[in-house]
């Protein structure tokens, strides 16, 4: 049983941006080797348009890219992306959605989702706020810290609608400030530290 919970306590990236956040994906995924073993989540700000996300990213990554579906289990090196007009949950290693709960005014979907995984999700979490507009995100980087979790916000200077990382940093909770290009690159190291970290924990617990 051990080994089996540690196993799935796999890392999770929450991606998330708005106007000039395609841009920052793209730099952003660029970077991401396809096997590190983490969840990527792009939660982008759609409200009534479709998101073509899922047909437009394929051509940056080598990983997979889906648009998610209510229940669909989490799984490491693909990239999800949230669809339009819902918020997104994840309970018991899947993911869920909901009817979203601010149709008027600014969304709160980043906001939304990384609560529901600084509640429910076991693994490590890193939370990453890039290009945007208002704040939506920076409400939730206190709950994300309090659960070990680790933020990142994009450099203003290198987005097209700063005022979401602006937000972010704000808080005081932004561990690092980044280009697109370095978010890549140090979530890859992370997901290099965690990749050891959980390599030595499943071996203590083949001994235990």
């Amino acid at each position: 049983m051990r080994s089996t919970t540690i196993a799935r306590a796999f890392p999770i990236v929450c991606v998330g941006g708005s106007a000039g956040g395609l841009d920052a994906y793209v730099r952003l995924l660029s970077q991401l080797p396809a096997d590190m073993g983490v969840a990527i989540v792009i939660v982008n700000h759609v409200r009534q348009m479709a998101t073509l996300l899922h047909e437009i990213l394929p051509k940056h990554t080598a990983m997979p890219v889906m648009l998610i579906a209510d229940g669909m289990p989490i799984r490491i090196d693909c990239v999800f992306i949230i669809p339009e007009r819902a918020d997104l949950h994840v309970r018991n290693g899947r993911f869920r959605l909901a009817a979203i709960s601010k149709p008027r005014g600014w969304p709160d979907v980043i906001t939304v989702f990384l609560r529901s995984l600084a509640r429910n999700w076991k693994g490590p979490l890193v939370a990453v706020i890039v290009s945007g507009l208002d704040g939506d995100g920076a409400a939730a980087l206190r709950g994300v810290k309090a659960v070990g979790g680790i933020a990142i916000a994009q450099d203003p200077i290198s987005a097209k609608q700063p005022d979401m990382p602006i937000s972010a940093i704000g808080t005081g909770f932004v561990d690092f400030i980044l280009t697109p290009e370095k978010i890549g690159q140090t979530i890859a190291a992370l997901a290099h530290e965690k990749s050891a970290l959980r390599t030595k924990q499943l071996r203590a617990a083949k001994s235990a």
